[in-house]
């Protein structure tokens, strides 16, 4: 004798289903959104031009792996930080804190060194390489390196995750998996 399917649990299990297949197509979306986003930042890094930044129109942030030019005009601290020299070699990151022009702030990664001992710089002019890092958070490596340190590691876009694809998989796989296990369920109760 067959059961009833109980209504309750199946309609809690098929929006929990459809959620999970929402947020995989979120995460394609996102793939593509990211995919866009990578190829911006491969062409900026491609350009070969020099932008100074602030610019004066409106304060308009650069395009991330561009390059910039900017003046630090006081520096707040120096702190050293893990890294890499563009020879690949770990060892310590000098990061600079700074106030740019029109009130900006911008964290200067001034060159790389094999000791962590803060190096000196007072700030001045800045050439590198500006990316974002987070909400309101910018770094630029400069390029050439500052207060006698050797060059850092250049930025890549290739190095930022664009894992959405796999994101999405696994939610799709979550829906399939609630599916056979709701119904392996419901066959043990009938």
């Amino acid at each position: 004798m067959i059961r009833k399917i109980p209504v309750v649990a199946t309609v809690i299990v098929l929006i929990a289903v459809a959620i999970m297949i929402r947020l995989g197509f979120w995460q394609i979306g996102r793939l593509h959104e990211k995919q866009a986003m990578l190829a911006r930042y491969e062409a900026a890094q491609g350009d070969s031009a020099v932008k100074p930044w602030p610019n004066g129109t409106a304060d308009a942030l650069p395009q991330s792996y561009s390059r910039v030019t900017t003046e630090c005009l006081s520096v707040a601290k120096i702190a050293a930080q893990s890294g890499r020299n563009a020879d690949q070699q770990t060892g310590w990151a000098q990061v600079a804190d700074c106030i740019l022009p029109r009130g900006h702030q911008a964290r200067i990664v001034l060159g790389w060194g094999s000791r962590p001992a803060a190096a000196e710089w007072a700030g001045g002019a800045v050439q590198g390489t500006y990316v974002v890092k987070g909400e309101g958070e910018a770094i630029i490596v400069a390029d050439p390196p500052l207060a006698g340190l050797q060059p850092n590691a250049r930025p890549d876009p290739r190095e930022v995750p664009n894992n959405h694809l796999a994101y999405a998989v696994q939610w799709f796989l979550f829906a399939g998996v609630a599916l056979v296990i709701y119904v392996l369920a419901l066959r043990k109760r009938g």
